[in-house]
């Protein structure tokens, strides 16, 4: 069979990997632990639920919805993002919701990535900025995210003729995997010099509700010029448990709006207007709501708890602001790949091998605590059998 040349290049995706590799071996009669895989453990909250039930039972959204999105929902974001930003955005031009944040992660490069443009690729980052990339057509140059930087972009290092020439420059931040956090001086910086370089500026805003220890993700939307050059992808998934549902936002410069949108018609036929009229009642929340304190809570008491037990064994991790990762290097001798095989094999433990999102992260695993309490404990007192065993230190 014949195929093409971006299907050759491009690598099997790492969390479908994982869940294969899980399923084999439940099925083998493993019992497995994931903490590996961001998927929230509570339910929507119950308010957007109803909506959503009571939407689907009017037939008058039964039929194609626009391909611009409802009115209410863009509206919706615009009221959030004054709220929470003092951002001023436009519904109608500078607000795009999305079939999930990740397609529209994938579906920019598409728009602005031809064959052999460079995008600009934090290393270690979300796989699907490579993907993107790759899929377009285009070439990848990575940013090491290092521990000596914070886990921030060095645009000096940055060679002077790969910046003239890239076209796109992928940020998050919260960061995953890392859990490094961003400040506004950071994102200043990054947009003089993607004005500087005529580069197109996308935040991926993930994480922007799981912040904790006295920490607010700012919006690179409210840092001065950013709205000439960037955009921000905000996801449903991660703030209101909607990971199921396929609902996310791109929000920023119209121009580069209309292009994604441009995109998207040409591929999909738009979103389940109820899912739509979900999303416009889970914005209407507002960013302050008390479910969004009650999750983070639940939140930073497990990253605590999971960097304790590592620094009790001698690593010496912190405990993030954001995200719901702790970024754990490996024990000496082992790279990424290794030490979640002997995880998963010894202890059931499944966690993902940091060598999944760039070649930085080969020295370290990614834990996720989006799990019940009992299970991160019974994970944690696994792997320490496992580290024990084999006297496995930093």
């Amino acid at each position: 069979m014949k195929t093409t040349r971006k299907l050759a290049n491009l690598p099997p995706y790492l969390f479908a990997q994982i869940d294969a590799t899980v399923a084999t071996r439940r099925k083998g009669g493993q019992k497995i632990l994931e903490l590996s895989k961001s998927d929230p453990e509570h339910a929507t909250p119950p308010d957007i639920v109803a909506e959503l039930q009571l939407r689907a039972s009017d037939a008058a959204n039964h039929h194609y919805p626009d391909f611009d999105g409802i009115l209410e929902l863009r509206q919706a974001a615009v009221a959030w993002y004054r709220a929470k930003y003092g951002v001023n955005l436009d519904p109608d031009t500078q607000v795009l919701p999305l079939l999930g944040s990740k397609e529209g992660i994938v579906h920019i490069c598409e728009a602005f990535i031809d064959s052999g443009d460079i995008a600009l690729i934090p290393d270690p980052a979300f796989p699907s900025y490579r993907t993107g990339t790759l899929l377009a057509e285009g070439q990848v140059f990575p940013m090491p995210l290092l521990p000596a930087n914070n886990y921030l972009p060095d645009f000096n290092r940055i060679p002077t003729d790969i910046a003239r020439q890239a076209k796109l420059m992928f940020l998050n931040y919260p960061n995953n995997p890392t859990g490094a956090v961003a400040s506004p001086e950071f994102f200043a910086t990054a947009v003089k010099y993607a004005r500087e370089n005529d580069i197109i500026l996308l935040h991926d805003h993930a994480y922007s509700q799981t912040t904790f220890n006295g920490y607010t993700s700012p919006s690179l939307l409210q840092t001065p010029g950013a709205l000439d050059l960037g955009i921000e992808f905000f996801t449903f998934s991660k703030a209101f448990n909607m990971a199921g549902w396929r609902l996310g936002l791109a929000l920023g410069n119209a121009a580069i709006i209309r292009g994604l949108k441009t995109i998207e018609t040409h591929v999909n036929a738009g979103i389940f207007a109820p899912i739509q009229y979900a999303g416009a009642k889970a914005l209407a929340m507002g960013p302050e709501h008390s479910f969004f304190h009650s999750m983070n809570t639940n939140y930073a008491r497990r990253l605590a708890k999971v960097v304790e037990f590592f620094n009790r064994k001698g690593w010496q991790l912190k405990v993030p602001h954001g995200t719901v990762y702790a970024w754990v290097p490996c024990p000496r001798g082992y790279n990424s790949v290794d030490f979640t095989t002997l995880l998963l094999e010894e202890a059931g433990v499944a966690v993902s091998p940091g060598i999944g999102f760039g070649e930085q992260g080969d020295n370290h695993v990614r834990i996720c605590v989006t799990y019940p309490d009992t299970e991160v404990e019974d994970a944690l007192a696994r792997i320490e059998q496992c580290l024990d065993k084999h006297a496995l230190r930093p």
